[in-house]
């Protein structure tokens, strides 16, 4: 898979820039304990970047993971399935979902939902990108690194069947 035919969309500094701006706001707007929930495997680069951010602003947060699963290659399979759960306990907690990409709403509404099942006592949302006008459910990120056009995005962690997710940078391919 050739990496240099792949057009930019947010550079490297671009995306630093953008998660330090995103570490100081979640740091203003969710004081106390924090833990982060990271959606896998799409937000795995983000969220360590954005970790060590907050880190850069005094927040030091818990961190789970969790896998939930809704695509089929580049297609919606409009169910959510969690194919890894978090193991620590949300119960109370002011949580924050990180995910790579905000688009149906699927994945984060399911999310939310069965993190409020758990008893977590605030849950706000922080996206890398959201995509306006693709939502199929009712889903809102409290935070967004950057708004993208509907392109097939990958890089900085998002794939295209598996590939992809080692680039610095985000940018697209034309899939149809």
């Amino acid at each position: 898979m050739a990496e240099h035919s792949i057009p930019v969309l947010f550079s490297e500094e671009e995306i630093r820039d953008r998660i330090d701006d995103l570490a100081h706001r979640i740091a203003k707007a969710m004081t106390g304990d924090l833990m982060i929930v990271a959606l896998l495997r799409g937000s795995f680069m983000f969220t360590a970047d954005l970790i060590r951010a907050l880190y850069r602003v005094g927040v030091h947060p818990q961190i789970d993971f969790m896998t939930l699963t809704s695509y089929d290659g580049i297609h919606s399979t409009k169910e959510v399935t969690i194919n890894r759960d978090i193991t620590e306990d949300v119960r109370d907690k002011q949580v924050l979902v990180v995910d790579d990409i905000l688009e149906t709403g699927r994945t984060l509404r399911y999310a939310i939902d069965v993190l409020k099942e758990r008893g977590a006592k605030d849950i706000k949302t922080c996206m890398l990108l959201e995509k306006p006008g693709k939502r199929d459910v009712v889903a809102h990120a409290d935070f967004v690194g950057f708004t993208v056009p509907d392109k097939f995005v990958v890089g900085y962690g998002l794939d295209y069947d598996n590939h992809y997710r080692e680039l610095p940078y985000i940018g697209y391919l034309d899939i149809h």
